[in-house]
């Protein structure tokens, strides 16, 4: 999330929320963002700030925590991101998705006041997601094109150059499952292009290398013989 709460926790959030973020996309050292996350959690209790201390929440096993929060406090958008870390529980940990999507299509429910809450990453992961399952479950390429759209042009908006590269590399292949590889082909440029300009983590640029050499060759092979695909 990008949009901490206000409250007594609020800049311990967003310094936790900033840890979280270079450790994902660039440092890989949890540590940090482990230890501030749990100080933001800490100032929160103390301080009787409910929606910091939602926020903060982090862990498996304190999901369902943050949710009955956010739904006591009575913001939508607090309540969509609950909702969202339960569903990756299931989705992500446990590949339960059956068990998952009642809370992901609830969270999609609440997505537009995650947008207009200000947490422009929130709602693109919940978009992001949604794209996931109509690429992995409900196999429905160009819903799942539509979804993973919109989730990049929320990152794209965010501005932070560290998190458009994973967004471009699922729309790619969302694209790729559509049939679309010069698209594919174009969205995968730019998203190796941008991982190592932002210096992001190693396994983060070999994914996005990876994508873009198997865009590249099904362009070959959509290519009359004798006659090399164009931008390729």
């Amino acid at each position: 999330m990008t949009f901490p709460p206000g409250g007594a926790a609020r800049p311990a959030c967003a310094a936790a929320d900033e840890a979280l973020t270079a450790a994902a996309f660039c440092t890989g050292d949890l540590a940090a963002a482990e230890r501030l996350c749990a100080e933001a959690r800490a100032l929160a209790t103390r301080a009787g700030d409910r929606e910091g201390e939602a926020f903060a929440v982090a862990e498996e096993e304190l999901m369902r925590r943050a949710l009955a929060i956010w739904q006591e406090t009575g913001d939508p958008a607090g309540t969509a991101r609950g909702l969202f870390g339960v569903s990756l529980v299931f989705q992500v940990l446990l590949r339960d998705w059956d068990a998952g999507m009642p809370y992901l299509w609830q969270s999609f429910g609440l997505a537009e006041a995650v947008e207009e809450s200000g947490d422009l990453y929130g709602c693109s992961e919940i978009h992001r997601h949604l794209g996931f399952y109509y690429l992995a479950e409900d196999v429905r390429p160009r819903e799942a094109v539509r979804r993973l759209g919109y989730s990049l042009a929320l990152r794209e908006r965010l501005g932070d150059s560290r998190r458009i590269p994973s967004a471009l590399v699922a729309l790619g292949e969302a694209e790729m499952a559509a049939g679309n590889p010069r698209r594919a082909a174009d969205l995968l440029s730019r998203a190796v292009a941008l991982a190592r300009e932002a210096k992001l983590l190693p396994w983060r640029i070999q994914d996005a290398e990876q994508n873009l050499r198997q865009a590249e060759a099904a362009l070959l092979g959509q290519a009359p013989p004798g006659q090399p695909s164009a931008g390729v």
